[in-house]
């Protein structure tokens, strides 16, 4: 920013409220204003510096003087770094953001005037910064009236850089009970700008800033907030894609607040919506957030949520392939499949989808902080299977069944009456038609391989894990090969399954990348490969790791497949093409983008623990 500069002052750098405003201050040596905020902070009576504040609140808004900015990025910072700090929030510091809003909203040339266009984006992040973890403060500042002016900006009166902080504010100010009513007030107003902002935003911004090739034609007040003026272009398109990434997460954390309650389910639960939720991951930037799978999860647990969830195929197979992926949030698409499986109404709508996913999870072990996750699945899928299984006329889902019960039930009950030197002889013969598979494999006779793989593991006694694990993913390797890649999807993730911990066996890993890539699934390809190179990183003798180069390959294809503007860049490259014949430049740009996803690759690393090992 232009005027920070002339100051000369980095309020980004200091650590409590009052050095980061004794920073600012140190400048302000000979300044005449009786009212100047800095001035105020110097007092050293603390009775007399309370009401100076509270006066410098009460007046900002109402005078025009070049220095607020400055005082809003000191506020700004005040908030992110110690939120939970009474002072300011008790002095009238939310009334005085709300007026600042309002004040842009509504004097378009005070807006445009020397700094002031940064001072609604500050003024909605103090609000939304403050009222994050006390709801005391949430309360206060929804007396100071600061719903409607941040209502103004979800309504898009500036941009989408002010919408994401609003819609920030607004979501905490929904999640706590005393607070939630006041967003209330404009529910369905709320619920539907959020859904649209969510369905959209990744176009809205990428046409609007990252699609813009041109340096200068960007809004320059968005460059410099993106990266506090001190970043290159590329540092510009990393931090929209990590802003983009929070609007929509912000979004669907604010319909969270809403569909826990149970409220307005008929205008989230619409069809094309969830279609699109599918979608909604987060990307690599923002992975720590559940997104759209989040969502989906709140809305399974409740009845009309369960029955719109059940009534989308795509939001169904989106989450059964969620359920079989090393996605941090596995564990959720399993919750929901699970939901929709214990309740009767939406029971047999789904079944013969879900239970030709869900039986290759069966033997899964501790999953995160849930124990015996596999015997939960075994459950749920075997609930009145007696009865059960003759409302099923998919040929497929009941051998699944039969299988699962031969498994789970007969085998293990059969193997615990086995004496010891009759397991070790089993074991013995296993292991001889293992020798025998792996010759055959070597050989190039894949299909008998196969066959005594599928031998192997008839035989093999429950508790040999890993050798079971083995047995399951050279199957898969068989079927990668004969061009089969559900075969090899479901063996994979059976023995990752009975790897320990869970989705950490290296070899089954990458056979599920490859599998989910000739199915032109992106997301979970990339997933596998991901903790493929992670594993290889953490077997590593030396500090020096060397990544595999098919596999850094496969994470550059699917890195771009899903890429957070995939969607956009392309819609924008066809709507181009209809209008413009390509010109040279073109091959260069194209080149820039990859440079791009390159960098991108590397942060995606540090967010996966790839650089430390850890």
């Amino acid at each position: 920013m232009d005027f920070l500069k002339t100051k000369k002052i980095n309020p980004f750098t200091t650590s409590t409220t009052k050095t980061i405003f004794a920073n600012m201050c140190s400048e302000e040596q000979s300044c005449t204003n009786p009212s100047c905020f800095f001035c105020t902070l110097k007092e050293p009576e603390p009775s007399l510096r309370k009401v100076g504040i509270a006066n410098c609140f009460k007046e900002m808004p109402l005078t025009d003087q070049q220095d607020h900015v400055l005082v809003l990025s000191g506020l700004w910072h005040v908030a992110m770094t110690h939120p939970d700090d009474p002072e300011f929030p008790s002095l009238g510091i939310f009334k005085c953001m709300a007026n600042l809003i309002s004040k842009g909203i509504n004097d378009r040339n005070w807006l445009l005037k020397d700094q002031n266009i940064y001072i609604p984006y500050y003024a909605a992040h103090v609000i939304g910064s403050y009222t994050m973890n006390k709801v005391e403060f949430a309360e206060m500042a929804v007396q100071q009236g600061v719903i409607l002016p941040l209502m103004e900006l979800l309504r898009g009166k500036i941009s989408w850089v002010e919408q994401r902080v609003a819609v920030r504010a607004l979501g905490h100010l929904a999640s706590y009970e005393k607070t939630f009513e006041a967003v209330a007030v404009y529910e369905e107003e709320v619920v539907k700008l959020a859904v649209k902002l969510a369905s959209t935003c990744l176009e809205v911004v990428y046409v609007n800033f990252v699609g813009v090739k041109n340096m200068n034609k960007r809004v320059k007040y968005h460059c410099d907030l993106l990266t506090r003026g001190v970043g290159d272009s590329e540092m510009e398109d990393r931090k929209a894609e990590e802003w983009a990434s929070q609007l929509q997460c912000w979004c669907l954390y604010l319909l969270n607040c809403f569909a826990c309650k149970e409220r307005s389910l008929s205008l989230i639960c619409k069809q094309d919506f969830l279609r699109k939720l599918c979608g909604m991951w987060g990307g690599l930037v923002n992975h720590s957030s559940p997104a759209g799978i989040g969502l989906v999860r709140i809305l399974c647990y409740s009845k009309d949520g369960r029955k719109s969830i059940a009534e989308s195929k795509d939001i169904i197979e989106n989450l059964c392939n969620l359920s079989r992926s090393s996605d941090d949030w596995q564990y959720m698409g399993i919750d929901c499949l699970l939901l929709l499986l214990k309740d009767q109404y939406t029971r047999y709508k789904v079944f013969d989808i879900i239970a030709l996913f869900i039986i290759d999870l069966v033997e899964l072990g501790r999953l995160g902080d849930r124990p015996y996750f596999g015997e939960a699945i075994t459950k749920v899928l075997l609930l009145d299977y007696k009865q059960s299984k003759l409302k099923f006329k998919n040929q497929k889902v009941q051998k699944a069944l039969q299988d699962v019960w031969n498994l789970k039930v007969e085998r293990r009950r059969k193997e615990k009456l086995l004496c010891e030197e009759k397991l070790e002889e089993k074991s013995v013969i296993v292991g001889l038609i293992k020798q025998q598979a792996n010759q055959m494999f070597w050989l190039g006779e894949i299909e008998e391989a196969l066959a005594k793989y599928s031998e192997a593991l008839e035989l093999c006694p429950l508790k040999l894990r890993k050798e079971r694990m083995v047995l399951y993913s050279n199957r898969a390797q068989c079927h990668l090969l004969l061009r089969e890649p559900d075969c090899a999807i479901s063996d994979s993730t059976r023995a990752l399954c009975l790897s320990t911990p869970p989705n950490s066996h290296s070899k089954s890993l990458w056979r599920r990348s490859q599998a989910y890539d000739m199915k032109g699934l992106a997301k979970e390809s990339l997933m596998d490969c991901i903790m493929f190179i992670n594993g290889c990183i953490k077997s590593g003798v030396t500090k020096r790791v060397k990544i595999p180069y098919y596999a850094a390959r496969m994470i550059s294809k699917q890195m771009d497949a899903t890429w957070l503007f995939a969607t956009a860049r392309s819609k924008a490259t066809s709507s181009q093409a209809r209008i413009k014949v390509k010109e040279p430049e073109g091959d260069y740009e194209c080149n820039n983008d990859e440079q791009k996803r390159g960098e991108m690759m590397r942060v995606m690393m540090v967010n996966k623990d790839f650089l430390s090992g850890k």
